[in-house]
């Protein structure tokens, strides 16, 4: 995009309503108002403009005051960091007072400094891509930092040294890593180089602002530059030590498939199955994606004649990840469903070495349960392989699964498999009270199910009495 473009974008946002009003307000009272950050960089690269942030020389309390008159709701959100929420003519914007913050060296959090001047707010950023402003209403660019520069050269760096930036606030290296898969920019040696030099910082950083950053990471469109930077400067044998465990020594007679480099490429499929197939960015997919093998270093052995075999890697990998997760205080869903995903994303090799029955069709999507279409694309991602022939075989042999599922399901409802008969019915057969019995005849009636698919409640009953009979 153009600059001359990127300054009529820039017109235009001024003169929608929010902008507008805020700006004719803050002028009315006599206080300095600028839109900074985020809506400044991403109207240079023709992004859509999704965050309203303003920085202003008023107090909290006189940004209270400026836009009662002209919003719709307001919130406190961080009226200690001097931030003011608002909704205006629909949109909900952020008003935050000039800051001139201060850091300890073991400190997570800065010391917040309120500061006197535009200039000043902007040096604190982290980097100078989102370091220009646009003050209202004069629609003045400030760029003190060159962040125009860095936006046409596609860089990312810090205003002023990164040492310095990132000693601040370590979280900034890992926001690096991110706006490189957001942005497809590259990030300059130097700040590499202060992330190598720096990366044991992240220990004060809280878990929860780092698996927030490593989420933001993993939903961008392209997350795998942002993770080989992390790899490559010693930032994810921090946060996510299983990734770079992944580059496994490959022994001079028993080569195999560079594990860590597989695991990327499995990601960027999962990625492109995950759009064609209509879905939004779905982070317990990726992070399955990205962690699928993570079993493999701890199972590694070569056998004799130098094969090299992983055995159990999916359930080794599946605990694994369940640990990590938790370690990085990820909701227990997401936990569960990406450990899940891992211990079963080997199931359907059995598929290709020979028919499956129906009943084996049923337990597999039993087995997956509500993470059926994740373990569709995750499987079809993980096959690299550039025999095109092998590829090939293994796409059709998944068509096929996926077919005979749709199949079967239209007859069977197995969308949803159970028994014929539920506890209440089989309580009421059986004469039992709730307990371990009717659990046991629960998971018989169940295996029915799977093996032969719909009885009707007449034969399930009688195949209940029997077992029950027999028992």
């Amino acid at each position: 995009m153009s600059v001359a473009t990127a300054i009529v974008r820039l017109g235009e946002l001024a003169d929608s309503p929010p902008v507008a009003r805020l700006s004719a307000a803050f002028a009315a009272a006599g206080r300095e108002l600028a839109l900074v950050g985020g809506p400044v960089r991403d109207a240079f690269l023709d992004r859509e403009v999704s965050d309203l942030d303003f920085a202003t020389s008023a107090t909290p309390d006189e940004i209270s005051a400026i836009v009662a008159p002209i919003s719709e709701a307001r919130w406190d959100v961080g009226r200690e960091f001097g931030t003011i929420a608002a909704r205006i003519a629909g949109r909900q914007v952020e008003i935050t007072t000039y800051r001139a913050d201060s850091y300890d060296s073991t400190s997570r959090k800065p010391v917040v400094a309120f500061g006197s001047s535009l200039e000043e707010d902007l040096a604190r950023r982290d980097f100078t891509i989102n370091s220009m402003a646009l003050r209202l209403p004069e629609r003045a660019l400030v760029d003190p930092w060159g962040g125009l520069d860095d936006l046409l050269a596609r860089t990312i760096t810090t205003p002023g040294p990164p040492e310095v930036s990132f000693g601040d606030d370590p979280l900034r290296m890992l926001r690096a890593a991110r706006f490189t898969s957001q942005l497809g920019f590259t990030v300059a040696e130097p700040t590499v180089q202060a992330m190598r030099d720096l990366a044991q910082r992240l220990e004060i950083v809280s878990v929860e602002r780092i698996s927030d950053e490593l989420s933001k990471l993993l939903r961008t469109d392209d997350p795998v530059p942002g993770i080989r930077l992390l790899v490559e400067t010693g930032i994810a044998q921090l946060v996510l030590p299983e990734v770079p465990a992944l580059k496994l020594e490959i022994d001079e007679h028993a080569h195999h498939k560079d594990v860590y480099e597989h695991s990327l490429t499995v990601l960027e499929q999962a990625i492109e199955l995950e759009k064609s197939r209509g879905h939004e960015p779905d982070l317990v997919l990726r992070l399955a994606a990205l962690l699928h093998d993570i079993g493999k270093p701890a199972t590694r052995k070569i056998e004799a004649g130098g094969v090299v075999t992983f055995h159990h890697h999916d359930v080794v990998g599946g605990k694994l990840a369940g640990r990590r997760l938790k370690a990085l205080r990820f909701d227990n869903d997401t936990v569960a469903a990406v450990s899940r995903l891992i211990e079963l994303h080997l199931r359907f090799f059995g598929y290709t070495d020979g028919a499956w029955t129906d009943s084996a069709v049923r337990r597999y999507v039993r087995d997956a349960g509500e993470l059926l279409e994740r373990l569709h694309i995750l499987t079809r991602a993980d096959v690299t392989t550039r025999n095109r022939k092998k590829a090939d075989r293994l796409s059709f042999a998944y068509d096929d699964l996926e077919e005979r599922i749709a199949q079967i399901a239209e007859a069977e409802g197995i969308a949803a498999v159970r028994p014929d008969l539920d506890g209440e019915q089989i309580m009421a057969i059986l004469g039992l009270k709730p307990g371990r019995e009717v659990g046991e005849a629960y998971r018989f009636l169940l295996e029915l199910r799977l093996d032969e698919g719909p009885l009707g409640p007449e034969e399930a009953e009688k195949r209940l009495r029997s077992w029950w009979a027999a028992r």
